[in-house]
């Protein structure tokens, strides 16, 4: 069974990140300093895309929202890159804040060897369990967390 643990992680890491966003400026969405690939729409389009993406391997018959943000937002992807309709600051705050709440429902329940074949990150890592999958998710998240936090300090917060 998946961890409260790791239940009660997910919840705190997307208000931290959440909190991160209260301090970005409408602005700073869009910028990109010297030195950084991305930006924070970049970055939170990257958290909500790769927690749904993952989710969607690892529980075989949950449907992501939102599926035609990732070419955006997909590992290796630059807002250099775009065409199309990018999603608004606005879409992408909702997505995650209701992001999590559905991902609990999705797991909730499952057992923790659910995962039908391992999945691996690069080759140092390879998870077997949902738990694994989601703590995952969760550093992940924590990374680009920290990547807006630095975008905001460049950007004036």
């Amino acid at each position: 069974m998946i961890t409260i643990e790791t239940l009660n992680q997910l919840k705190f890491t997307r208000i931290y990140t959440l909190g991160r966003l209260v301090k970005t400026r409408a602005e700073a969405w869009d910028a990109q300093p010297k030195g950084f690939n991305n930006t924070v729409r970049w970055n939170v389009g990257h958290i909500f895309v790769t927690m749904e993406t993952l989710i969607q391997k690892a529980v075989g018959d949950y449907e992501p929202v939102h599926p035609e943000w990732i070419p955006f937002f997909v590992s290796g992807s630059s807002p250099d890159d775009w065409e199309g309709n990018v999603p608004s600051t606005d879409e992408l705050l909702v997505a995650l804040e209701e992001q999590p709440e559905r991902i609990i429902k999705a797991i909730e329940g499952k057992p923790s060897d659910a995962l039908q074949e391992p999945m691996s990150i690069g080759p140092l890592h390879t998870m077997v369990t949902i738990d694994a999958v989601v703590q995952f998710a969760i550093w992940h998240e924590g990374v680009h967390a920290g990547m807006i936090n630095a975008l905001n300090h460049l950007t004036g917060d």
